[in-house]
């Protein structure tokens, strides 16, 4: 059975080397879909709470959000770094509070301080679902993922491989010490 939530992000960017109106930067509303496939757990009688989800999603991908999303070639990048460290916000500003942690994949790079996320391939609704699923794929038990943003959707079918270990309480993942960090039930 599947659990089923959606995730809004909000960013800016450019298809660098493109012939057409995308290579102009402009900005969107995207929304992933991510479905998670498991058993479904007695205690709670759901596969994986869906606010659940979307927190864990959140949480690694929130630096996408109210962000500029460049490719590392781009030349705008070097430049738009040159005006933050200007302006004194390259490093963060006072007001910057929804930043996540740092990461680095082999796909992208993200630079929360300065709400700036770099990748090594354009970014295209296919990339946006490629990125999302290796941050995510540790952490929730992910059979789809779908990206939309403006008139173009990308999907992708996953088989899920991992085994994870839930509270019965909450339905929640447990923690590496088989503790669930959201209502303390120990395994």
């Amino acid at each position: 059975m599947k659990s089923i939530t959606t995730l809004e992000l909000q960013y800016a960017h450019r298809f660098y080397g493109f012939q057409g109106e995308a290579q102009y930067l402009h900005g969107h509303t995207g929304v992933l879909t991510i479905e998670v496939e498991d058993s479904v757990n007695t205690g709670v009688n759901m596969v994986f709470p869906c606010n659940e989800i979307q927190k864990t999603a959140w949480n690694v991908l929130k630096n996408f959000d109210h962000s500029l999303i460049l490719r590392e070639d781009d030349p705008l990048l070097p430049a738009i770094l040159k005006v933050y460290e200007e302006q004194g916000i390259k490093d963060g500003a006072p007001l910057n509070t929804m930043k996540g942690d740092a990461f680095k994949t082999e796909l992208a790079t993200a630079y929360p301080e300065c709400r700036l996320v770099v990748t090594k391939e354009t970014m295209t609704v296919e990339g946006m679902i490629k990125i999302a699923y290796e941050l995510l794929k540790d952490k929730l038990n992910i059979s789809k993922l779908t990206f939309t943003s403006g008139v173009n959707v990308a999907t992708e079918d996953y088989k899920p491989v991992n085994t994870i270990n839930r509270c019965p309480l909450c339905g929640i993942k447990l923690n590496s010490e088989s503790i669930c960090p959201k209502c303390g039930y120990k395994k």
